[in-house]
């Protein structure tokens, strides 16, 4: 109903039913201990991010209305870790390098990119991934989904096989040589963007006509902007992105009923009708903090197409270094700028990093409960 613009029961919940409304391992486990639900087998979902594996008690605990579903790793093909002194390292499947510090490190972060030497866009067409519509990135899958939909009637998130299309563009350039592509080599731009988004739709053509039946919502992303605005102009976007957009999109919702939630950080506001246009129906996280994201004028401008699936209370200041009082008090101003009329997914701006005291995280979830209602 929310999805559909109606005012439910209450406003949904989420927490970890995509990648970039997650948990992470560290403050999931402090959250665990303050609950008295201790676990001792806590898994990484999602590796780059150590975002942790949400328990199914947990969710129930917390109301949670939706479940993750992902695919699997190509046949033949594992991650190999590597190690010294003051890293661990590895090359994930598209052959973009990564590392993470061993001391106090929290994430996996960019290392090396393949496509970094590589002067024509021939070089690009001939660079072989891993098969994205390979059987085996559904193995068991159908079956875990339906099992998820019958015991747990929530609605169910399809993640994608890859990262979004530019941002895997300038991971497998590296950002300078992509920036620069896109400002002065256009043709190695769209070579690299054809090979991106040619991933994500033999992908999504291969699972949703497999068991696209059973999915709510199809989970995309592509973080085009700062803290401050676009990271490329509106204009390049409308040149080299959005036709690609429509596109992939065009794809997915033929092959689904699905909803799409599109993900993209910080001041996003500029192309939010093009997003629109394009058929996204969901916008994460929704950077409240963020330049012209003000929660009450999204809401205005946009809310009559488009649902807010984040904005819950923001996570760089607030969710993190406030007091509970604090975070419960913007939670009820965001609950009271975005419910209205449904169009509203209840969850922080992007995950909840290592830094949040359980305290702030229930103290969020208090006040959700209490001003979530319709």
């Amino acid at each position: 109903m929310a999805l559909r613009h109606q005012e439910p029961d209450r406003v949904p919940f989420d927490l970890a039913g995509t990648v970039t409304t997650g948990i992470h391992h560290i403050a999931y486990r402090n959250l665990l201990n303050y609950l008295g639900m201790p676990k001792d087998d806590i898994k990484i979902a999602e590796i780059h991010q150590q975002l942790a594996a949400v328990h199914e008690d947990v969710l129930q605990r917390l109301k949670v209305d939706f479940r993750p579903v992902y695919s699997k790793l190509p046949s033949g093909w594992r991650p190999k870790f590597e190690e010294d002194h003051k890293y661990t390292r590895f090359i994930d499947q598209w052959g973009i390098g990564w590392r993470k510090p061993k001391d106090g490190g929290l994430y996996y972060d960019l290392e090396s990119h393949p496509f970094a030497s590589f002067s024509t866009p021939e070089e690009v067409a001939n660079y072989r991934v891993p098969d994205p519509a390979d059987p085996a990135r559904l193995e068991g899958v159908e079956e875990e989904a339906r099992q998820l939909a019958e015991s747990t009637g929530a609605a169910l998130c399809l993640a994608g096989v890859s990262a979004g299309f530019m941002e895997m563009a300038y991971w497998l350039r590296g950002y300078e040589n992509f920036f620069l592509d896109l400002a002065g080599d256009p043709k190695m731009a769209h070579a690299i963007l054809d090979k991106t988004v040619e991933i994500k739709i033999k992908f999504w053509e291969m699972a949703l006509s497999r068991f696209g039946d059973l999915i709510d919502v199809v989970v995309e992303a592509d973080d085009f902007a700062s803290q401050f605005g676009m990271i490329i102009s509106p204009e390049t976007y409308r040149k080299f992105i959005k036709p690609r957009q429509k596109e992939l999109f065009g794809a997915i919702k033929k092959h689904s009923n699905a909803f799409i939630c599109f993900h993209s950080c910080g001041s996003v506001h500029d192309i939010i009708p093009d997003l629109i246009e394009v058929g996204v129906d969901a916008l994460n996280p929704v950077q409240v903090s963020a330049a012209n994201m003000d929660s009450n004028k999204l809401k205005k401008e946009f809310g009559d197409a488009l649902t807010f699936w984040g904005g819950g209370v923001d996570t760089q200041r607030v969710l993190n270094y406030g007091t509970p009082q604090q975070v419960k008090d913007e939670v009820k101003q965001r609950i009271d700028d975005l419910a209205p009329g449904g169009g509203f997914v209840f969850t922080p701006v992007h995950n909840v990093q290592a830094d949040v005291p359980p305290e702030n995280y229930m103290a969020m979830w208090e006040a959700w409960e209490e001003y979530g209602k319709y």
